[in-house]
């Protein structure tokens, strides 16, 4: 689904991975960001989107284009903490960033990325342009030709 060209808010995480300092959208500028939202107990993220993410991150080159996990944990809040994420990227070996979204000061179930995002569930993909607006945004499994094509009109000469 095609997205309005809001500006992306910023990531609201409580911590990170595979990284030596948190990441800020503001300073992916200038590239395009896959931003994917998954959670590890989710059969689709694993079987589909994080391989698909992976792909992205493998194919395309760092400096055009930047792939962040967002785990966004909205059920199953007990098994699906820090610790068990860890062992989670570690044993599949995932290598892009990878945030733990920041849980509702509310008590609420949907974390707060997650909330500014609009995400109705994972996996989710969110591709924000160089500008750092959202121009795309898709729920559920997307195929690769796909996601390739809209990335590729993202980092093409004519943007």
């Amino acid at each position: 689904m095609q997205a309005s060209l809001s500006p992306a808010p910023a990531l609201q995480v409580s911590g990170w991975f595979n990284v030596d300092a948190p990441i800020a959208l503001d300073a992916l500028r200038g590239r395009v960001v896959l931003l994917h939202a998954f959670q590890m107990l989710c059969p689709a993220c694993i079987s589909h989107g994080l391989p698909q993410a992976n792909r992205v991150h493998k194919l395309f080159s760092a400096d055009q284009v930047a792939v962040i996990g967002l785990h966004s944990v909205f059920e199953h809040h007990a098994v699906m903490g820090p610790e068990a994420l860890e062992v989670f990227i570690e044993e599949y070996g995932w290598p892009f960033p990878t945030a733990v979204a920041a849980a509702a000061g509310d008590g609420g179930p949907i974390p707060l990325t997650m909330r500014a995002l609009r995400l109705r569930g994972t996996p989710s993909f969110v591709l924000i342009d160089r500008e750092g607006r959202i121009c795309f945004e898709h729920f559920g499994t997307i195929e690769d030709m796909a996601l390739g094509a809209v990335i590729g009109q993202l980092i093409g000469p004519s943007r």
